[in-house]
């Protein structure tokens, strides 16, 4: 699984014009699935991403996480994250997950969120969405799952 991660002042998702997901501080989650994934890549991002200090403490240092600040994830599947542009102009989503392997994993890394005290509001599975935020900082991360500990 592949987390783009933006830290946000507020952010909103909208499908077909309506909001279906709003957030004040926190993070913008992008979340990716692809055909090897399983719920413990799922739950190694949440830990991960809830964890991760990179919110500032009152020195301004990025030294808080997301829990210690109470800010909530804006979550949104995006399996664009599996592009490969490497050959042609057209990307390629071979890597990405079909709907019936991502959906279920996409909904397990909410839940685990969730279980940890996030507050977590999502986009609209494999919908047209318009993702507005301000970020914060700004601050974006990228996280894989085939990069943690152990899988080198």
């Amino acid at each position: 699984m592949r987390a783009v991660i933006q830290r946000a002042k507020e952010a909103n998702v909208t499908v077909d014009g309506r909001v279906v997901g709003a957030i004040k501080a926190g993070l913008v989650v992008l979340l990716g699935v692809t055909h090897g994934d399983t719920e413990a890549d799922a739950a190694y991002l949440a830990e991960k991403i809830a964890h991760l200090r990179i919110f500032e403490d009152e020195e301004g240092k990025m030294n808080r996480s997301l829990l210690d600040v109470g800010g909530a994830v804006l979550s949104v599947s995006q399996f664009t994250l599996y592009g490969d542009c490497r050959k042609g102009r057209r990307p390629n989503f071979m890597a990405a997950a079909k709907p019936d392997h991502a959906l279920p994993l996409y909904e397990a890394f909410n839940a685990f969120l969730r279980e940890k005290g996030v507050h977590v509001e999502t986009g609209m599975f494999g919908a047209m969405m318009g993702v507005s935020l301000i970020n914060d900082g700004p601050v974006t991360l990228i996280i894989d799952s085939c990069e943690k500990p152990g899988n080198e």
